[in-house]
This record gives structure tokens, C-alpha cells and sequence, in this order.
């Protein structure tokens, strides 16, 4: 498609690239009657495919599970082809309502292909995005991974149909953009997040249009899974539409383009967009209830819950391209040669997928290792290709229709993504946490000014007891006193009156005469002595009912007192009583104190396993050391138990933001060799994560385990530091840095005096590490890196074993590598150093990995002619042709057949043993 001057989303440039769908043109359509039948629904097939399930709401129209779906779109003619191509007819012919497309072959015959969906050049891009990319975006909401590609001949349109920012005109916005339409206008800004990363595939190497300076991205498979990642890429989070069409223009403007005769602006490059989309799942949390006396408490599970994570990738693939047609040379011609390689290699993919082959060449190209899940993979996968109506590039038009006819035989296994999300819930058990201590202080404060009520209550009872006691019993004192004193007053005055009586009567009684005298002696006092006697008898009896009346009294007040005395003893025992519950009160706080710290505990458990299991899904890869979690636990138990006993009842986990990372690292100097252990077990861990490792060698980290590892004599702290050493040199920048402050010489010192298999295995790992540098091969030798992987050996532990195995076979690549491109000369290290006869036997060991790495290896060394002579003399040759024949993967299967057909000293010695 050739132009002077145009847009590429919508932005004018210098050299611009019109890959847009050009001006509408009408043409004369004619086809013959001759067609192929549509191509069969293709047969399940078990291979390659991770679930076996049924996924609800994600079927295609054609009721094949998981099938990859293919829409063909037809350009208009360009200005060029109107005026070229004048007087020939369009080469297809459109049938949309039958989904049909007849390619002319001549002028009396077509054939027919029946796709998906057929687009004419009439078609809008909302129709095209409706149809194409629509369903996969919804299953991508949904918690599945989807692929939206574009599939075509250089000029048909497929950066306008996917990349068209539409900023003039918005409804010539493409794919990219309103598929993040759609994804934003469903998700939960609070409680959903979008990330996207922008690349592209340009001469076979990943570069970042995010970051240009990122321009050797590797790729990441999980053994266990095949999942591919690039954890080197940048992911930027994105909040609205407006930032992600800024985030395209940017990426945009870094990709490569040129100037070809079939295109004014031709993509060079492979762009991939990756839309992470991360989305609870909601009513999945289940709750218990438990009650406590009148009052009901909802408490949570510890369940956390779910989260789906989808991802969209979108690739613009560069258009295919022949040389003679394109007039590419120079620089542009290597590009046009990687980007049909590459191509050629997608579709040999496609064809073995198609025909259910075994074996599916993946690892070809990194664009078929990119587009592993796309293909025979889990993701819902739509193709739009693309193709022009000029009848002068028939060919690229039959080439490009029977590619979609392929991809449309391959049969995917969609499978949901689902998982905890840790972090939300230890967010949760926080606030949960917060509120039981916030109702357990209230239920206290209340517990407590009850008891002090009723403490004070039961004193002003005793104290007013006390005193209405006290007053009767004074009152009944005076009464009784009062009585008495009245009573002897009245016996004294009678006695007084009788005394006046009887003297008065002697003295009457001695004027009469002695007759009458002796009459009056012996009748009158007679009588007076009887009416006094019982007088004074009346008196004592009265004197006595008032005497039992008072004691009656008496006794009365005494019952009282008693009773009194009953109610103080049970006053006491109720204070008693209370003080008893106070104490169960204080032990049940107590108790409660210990809940609240298990739960402490267990929050941070759940917080740790969370990150953990993050990292191990996102780094997908092995060789990592895993550190202690438990130590660490240890540590963060101890702390907490020392702040709780001075009042802080600061949370877990701002207590362990404020012991911070400097904080860690000095505690590696601690005298207490149990301060050192958790310390370097703390930050094995953290160097278990690839976003601490910049942090931990900027502080000091790595010069801190360095010293350990040279002074410490505990094998624990050894084997510990050893790990983490292992962890960092996961990084080449971490390599050169372990190497420049003799950590390969400290390695080796460690090695030799070691003898616990675990101490020996986290060395052999570092090392291994090691030899993967191609910069630091001479060094590591030198410095005895091969001598000290060859001595651990001797432990034997299958563990140990593989890990020097694979140090053998990382260094083994590396010289193979420089080996052709010719900056290194003469045998290999591994040979003087006398790895061969170790390598030789165990080249068939029965444990896997060690077997895997060792025929590697040799695999490598082979590859060098200088090293021929010195691995027939060594036996090697048998296990190479025994490799050959019988090894279990068939890319070093092949990897031998080519080293053995490719050395001619190998095919000597073969032939001189008729082999």
C-alpha cells in the first residue's frame, strides 16, 4: 500500500506508515461456481491441555468448546490499486451472509472458504470489534486468558484494526482501545485493578515500548505448569482510558517502522499488548455466628477470598512480506528475514496443532513461546486476518486465508483463573482484630464499673446496718436505765413513807394505858405486819415481772445482734464472692490477651504464605532458595511479647514495618548466634523476592552475608547465607558483584569443609548460578568455582548432585556460546579441570534432573571440535550416540543427532566403528 502522506493513529509523522484501511473503492466482483467444502469441526484432543472441564459462557457460535475462532477482513483498494489495477477484478469475492470468500484462481474458476465471520470492506470498527474481540473481552472480565490477533500481508489493515487510537475520529478507534473501554466500564475501581505491559518482538529479541532501555526482556516458563511470564516487563497500573491511550501513543512512537515499496510505514516488529485484569469474586465469604450471654457476634471465617485473574493479550503481527514485492535490502532485509521466520514458525505450530501432532515445535521462535497459551493453550483466542483485494498479490492473499483455515482446526481448553487473595483478608482479620479489642476494653470498663458499684453498694449497706444496730441498741440502754432508776425511786419512796407510818403509830400507840397497850401489842402490829409483809410481797413480785421483762428485752436485742452479726458474716461473703469473680475476670482477660496474640500469629502467617504463594506464581521459575518462615515467625512472636509487656499493643505488622531493613542487616553482627540465625533466615527470605534483592545489596546485604559466610563457623548460619547468596545471584548484575568481593572463593572454602547435604546444595546452587555468566568464566575458574562443584560430589546426595550437574551444564552452554561466536579458543575448562570422566558417568543416572543436565552438557561440550578427541578418549561418545537414540526429550535428542552429524572427527570415529 503506497501513499505520500498519512496518519498512523491519528498522530502525522515524517515517514508515516498507512495502515489503515484506505479510501472506499468499488470493483467488479466475478467468481465461478467451483468451491471447497468448510474445513471439519477439528477432534478433541487430551495433548497439551491443562483442564478437562467445560467452561459455562465461554462456548463459540459453532458449539466447539474452546475452538479458535477466525474472521477474515477484505481492504479497499488504495489510491495505487485503483490506478494499477483498474482493469483486472478484485481476486476474492465476499459472501458475508453466508460467512463465505471465494478466491479467484482465474477467470473461470474460484475456491470457497467458509470462516467465522466474514468483513467486507464496508465493515465499521465497532462491527469488527463486536464480532472479533468482544466475547474474548468478556471472558477475560470473566477470570479467563484471551488472545485477540491479526494475521495478514503488509498493508491489509491489521495496525489500523487493532492499534487506531481514533483520537480525530472515534469511531475509528481500534480493538486496543475499546476493549479497555469495555474492561473499565465493568470492573470496581475499589476492589478490581487493570495493569498492562506494551512490547515488542524485533529481530528476535523482547523490548519494552514502556522503557526502551529494557531492551533484552528473556522469557520465564513454569516447569509444572508451561505458563510463560516476563517478569523483566514493565506493568503499569492504569486508572482510566485517557492514561492507556496515552500509554499507547508512547509505546507507538519506540516501535520500528520502515520504508517498503508495499508500505510507506511497515511495522518491523511484533507488538503485544498485556492487559492483567484482577477481579473479586464477591459473595464467596461464608460467616459464623457465635453468642455470648443477650449480646450476638458475627464473626468471620478465616477463608479469604477470591480473586480472578484474567489476562488480554492483543498481538499486531508484522506483515509477511516478499522480498522481490517489498524491495527490502540492507537492514530492512534482515528484518524481513526474522519477521518471516518467525511467522513461519507460528505457522508450523498451527499445523501440528491442527493435525493433533505430538510433537508441536514451540520453542522455534520466542513469538510461538510467547503464544503457547494462544495456541492449544487455556486462553480464548480470536484471529482477524487480514487481506487485500488486488489481484497482483493473490499469492499472500491464498497464503494468509489458508492460515486462518488452519487456526481454525485448533482446539483450546479454557480454564478459569482463580485464587486466594491472602492480602485482603489479613486487611480483614486487622480490622476484625481492632474491633475485638475495642469491644473486649469496652466490655471490661463495664465489667469493672459494675463490680465498683456493687462493692460500694454493699459497704453503705454494712456501714448503715452498723449504725441502725448501734442506735437501737442505745436506745433500748437508755430505755432500760431510764426504767430502772425509776424503779428504785419508787421502792425508796414507799420504804421512806412506810418508815413515817410505823413511827407514828409507836407514838400513838404509848399515850393509852398498859391494858390497852398490851391489847394493841397483841392484835394492831400483828395486823400491820401482815398487810406490809404482803405488800411488800406485791412489790418483789412486780419488781420480778419487770426483772424478766427487762431480760426478755434483753435477749431480744442479743437475737438482734446476731442477726446482725449473720448479715455482716453473709455482707462478707458476697464481697468475697465478688472479689472471687474479679479474679476469674482477670484470668479470662488474661486468656483473651492469649487469643488475641495466636491471632496476631495467625494473621501474619496468612500475610507471609500469602506473599509466597504470589511469588511463586508470578516468578514461575526453580532454583530459588526457600527460606525459614518459621524463624522469622519466631522473631516477630519475640518482639511482640517483648512490646506487650511494656503496653504496646501495636499490630503485627507495624511492628514489622518498624524493624525495617537496616534494622535486619545489623542483626547479622549480633553476639547472640540465635539473633544471627533468624536474622540471615529474614533475609534469605527476602532474597527469595526478586523486587528485595536491589534493596538488600544497596544496604549492605550481600558485603553482610559475604562476612558471615567467612567468619561464622555455624553450618547453620553458613548453609542460610549460602541461600540467599543463591537467591541474588539469580541477577547477572548480582553476579558481578558476588565475584568481584571473592564470594566464589568463599563458596569454595565452604564447600570443602561442609558435610551437611542442605549446606552443600544451597553452595552447589550459588555456584551453578555462577556458570551462567559468559563474562565470568575465566574468573570462576580461576578462582576454583569448578574444582569446588566437582568436590561436592563426594556427598552423593541426589539434591547436591543436580545442582552441580547443572552448574556443569550452564557453563558447558556458556563456552559453547562463545565457542561460536568465536571469542574463545582451545578446550574446554571442564575437560582440564577433569569434569569429563564425572560427567561420562553419570550421564545415564537415574535420577532425572541430574540426567537432564549431564547429557546437556555433553550436548555442549560436543559442540566444539577441539573438544572431540578429548570426549572419544573419554567415552563420551557412546553416551552421545546413546543420547541420540534413547534420550526422553526430543530437543536433546535432536541436539545430539545434529552434534554428531556436524563434527567430522565424531563421523570418523564412527565410521571406524561401523557404527
Amino acid at each position: 500500500m503506497a501513499a505520500s502522506g498519512g496518519y498512523r493513529n491519528g498522530t502525522h509523522k515524517g515517514n508515516t506508515k498507512v495502515d489503515r484501511l484506505g479510501s472506499l473503492g468499488s470493483a467488479t466482483k466475478s467468481s465461478s461456481l467451483k468451491s471447497k467444502p468448510s474445513p471439519a469441526s477439528p477432534a478433541a484432543s487430551g495433548l497439551r491441555r491443562n483442564s478437562t472441564g467445560s467452561v459455562g459462557g465461554a462456548k463459540d457460535d459453532a458449539g466447539v468448546p474452546g475452538r479458535v475462532r477466525v474472521a477474515v477482513r477484505l481492504r479497499p483498494r488504495n489510491a495505487e490499486e485503483l490506478v494499477a489495477d483498474a482493469d483486472f477484478a478484485d481476486c476474492v469475492e465476499l459472501q458475508p451472509e453466508l460467512k463465505r470468500l471465494k478466491l479467484r484462481k482465474n477467470n473461470w474458476d474460484t475456491d470457497t472458504y467458509e470462516f467465522d465471520e466474514v468483513l467486507t470492506e464496508f465493515a465499521s470498527q465497532k462491527r469488527v470489534y463486536e464480532v472479533v474481540a468482544k466475547p474474548v473481552v468478556e471472558s477475560v472480565l470473566d477470570g479467563y486468558n484471551g488472545t485477540v490477533m491479526a494475521y495478514g500481508q503488509t498493508g491489509t489493515g491489521k495496525t489500523y484494526t487493532l492499534g487506531r487510537l481514533g483520537e480525530e475520529d472515534t469511531a475509528a478507534r481500534g480493538i486496543m482501545v475499546r476493549a479497555l473501554e469495555d474492561i473499565f466500564a465493568e470492573i470496581s475501581p475499589e476492589t478490581d485493578s487493570v495493569s498492562v505491559s506494551y512490547l515488542q518482538l524485533y529481530m528476535e529479541t523482547i523490548q519494552d515500548l514502556l522503557d526502551p532501555t529494557n531492551d533484552n526482556i528473556s522469557i520465564v516458563e513454569d516447569p509444572k505448569t508451561g505458563d510463560v511470564s516476563l517478569p523483566g516487563a514493565t506493568l503499569v497500573e492504569i486508572r482510566d482510558q485517557q492514561s492507556f491511550v496515552e500509554m499507547l501513543r508512547l509505546g507507538e512512537a519506540h516501535r520500528f517502522a520502515a520504508n517498503t515499496k508495499l508500505n510507506t510505514e511497515s511495522s518491523r516488529s511484533h507488538a503485544i499488548l498485556m492487559v492483567h485484569v484482577k477481579r473479586s469474586v464477591k459473595g464467596r465469604d461464608s460467616t459464623l455466628s457465635s453468642e455470648n450471654g443477650n449480646s450476638s457476634l458475627m464473626v468471620k471465617t478465616f477463608k479469604p477470598p477470591v480473586v480472578r485473574k484474567g489476562k488480554l493479550v492483543v498481538v499486531d503481527l508484522a506483515g509477511s512480506e516478499r522480498i522481490d514485492k517489498s524491495g527490502s535490502e540492507g537492514h530492512t532485509l534482515e528484518e524481513a528475514k526474522s519477521i518471516n521466520l518467525s511467522l513461519s514458525a507460528l505457522g508450523k505450530c498451527i499445523n501440528a496443532l491442527a493435525e493433533n501432532s505430538a510433537h508441536v515445535p514451540v520453542r522455534d521462535s520466542k513469538l510461538t513461546r510467547l503464544l503457547r497459551d494462544s495456541f492449544g493453550g487455556t486462553a480464548r483466542t480470536s484471529l482477524v486476518v487480514t487481506i487485500g483485494p488486488s489481484p497482483r498479490h493473490r499469492g499472500e492473499t491464498s497464503s494468509t486465508i489458508m492460515f486462518g483455515q488452519r487456526a481454525m482446526k485448533v482446539e483450546n481448553m479454557l480454564k478459569i483463573k482463580e485464587e486466594f487473595d491472602y492480602k485482603s483478608l489479613s486487611r480483614r482479620l486487622e480490622i476484625q482484630l481492632d474491633k475485638l479489642i475495642m469491644e473486649h476494653e469496652r466490655q471490661q470498663k463495664v465489667f469493672d464499673d459494675e463490680v465498683e458499684r456493687i462493692a460500694v453498694e454493699a459497704q453503705n449497706r454494712i456501714s448503715e446496718t452498723e449504725r441502725n444496730y448501734a442506735d437501737a441498741l442505745e436506745k433500748e440502754r437508755l430505755k432500760y436505765q431510764e426504767d430502772y432508776m425509776q424503779s428504785i425511786k419508787k421502792l425508796e419512796e414507799q420504804w421512806v413513807m412506810n418508815q413515817r407510818k410505823h413511827g407514828s403509830e409507836r407514838t400513838t400507840s404509848g399515850l393509852k394505858d398498859d391494858n390497852f397497850d398490851k391489847e394493841l401489842n397483841g392484835a394492831v402490829p400483828v395486823a400491820s405486819a401482815a398487810e406490809k409483809t404482803a405488800e411488800l410481797k406485791k412489790l418483789l413480785q412486780n419488781e420480778a415481772s419487770l426483772r424478766a421483762a427487762a431480760e426478755e428485752e434483753i435477749n431480744n436485742l442479743k437475737s438482734q445482734v446476731v442477726q446482725w452479726k449473720r448479715l455482716e458474716a453473709a455482707g462478707n461473703a458476697e464481697i468475697l464472692k465478688l472479689r472471687k469473680m474479679l479474679e476469674d475476670e482477670a484470668q479470662r482477660r488474661e486468656k483473651l490477651e492469649e487469643e488475641i496474640t495466636i491471632l496476631q500469629s495467625q494473621l501474619f502467617q496468612l500475610s507471609f504464605e500469602a506473599d509466597e504463594t504470589r511469588r511463586q506464581l508470578d516468578r514461575g521459575g526453580s532454583g530459588k532458595v526457600l527460606g525459614d518462615l518459621d524463624s522469622f515467625m519466631s522473631q516477630i512472636r519475640h518482639s511482640h511479647l517483648s512490646d506487650s509487656g511494656n503496653g504496646d499493643k501495636a499490630s503485627m505488622a507495624k511492628l514489622f514495618e518498624q524493624v525495617g531493613l537496616q534494622k535486619i542487616l545489623s542483626l547479622l553482627e549480633a553476639e547472640d548466634a540465635d539473633v544471627r540465625i533468624h536474622a540471615v533466615k529474614v533475609v534469605a527470605n527476602l532474597a527469595a523476592e526478586e523486587t528485595n534483592q536491589k534493596k538488600i545489596v544497596e544496604v549492605g546485604g550481600l558485603s553482610s552475608l559475604l562476612m558471615l559466610l567467612r567468619d561464622s563457623e555455624d553450618e547453620t548460619i553458613q548453609r542460610v547465607a549460602a541461600g540467599a547468596i543463591a537467591n541474588l545471584a539469580m541477577n547477572e548484575t548480582n553476579q558481578e558483584l558476588i565475584m568481584s568481593q571473592g564470594g566464589i572463593s568463599l563458596l569454595s572454602i565452604t564447600a570443602t569443609h561442609a558435610e551437611d547435604p542442605q549446606t552443600l546444595r544451597m553452595v552447589a546452587g550459588a555456584i551453578a548460578n555462577l556458570c551462567g555468566n559468559d563474562k565470568l568464566q575465566i574468573k570462576l575458574r580461576g578462582e576454583g568455582g569448578i574444582k569446588a562443584l566437582l568436590g561436592m560430589v563426594r556427598c552423593g546426595h541426589p539434591d547436591v548432585l543436580a545442582q552441580v550437574a547443572r552448574g556443569i551444564a550452564n557453563f558447558a552452554k556458556c563456552e559453547s556460546r562463545a565457542s561460536s561466536q568465536g571469542t574463545k579458543n582451545g578446550r574446554s575448562l571442564l575437560i582440564e579441570d577433569g569434569a569429563l570422566p564425572w560427567i561420562v558417568q553419570n550421564a545415564n543416572n537415574e535420577a532425572s534432573p541430574i540426567r537432564r543436565h549431564i547429557e546437556l552438557a555433553l550436548c555442549h561440550l560436543a559442540q566444539h571440535e577441539v573438544n572431540a578427541k578429548d570426549m572419544i578418549s573419554g567415552g563420551a561418545l557412546w553416551e552421545l550416540v546413546r543420547i541420540s537414540r534413547d534420550c526422553s526429550r526430543e530437543d536433546i535428542r535432536t541436539l545430539a543427532n545434529r552434534t554428531l552429524n556436524s563434527s567430522p572427527t565424531f563421523q570418523s570415529e564412527l565410521r571406524r566403528l561401523r557404527i
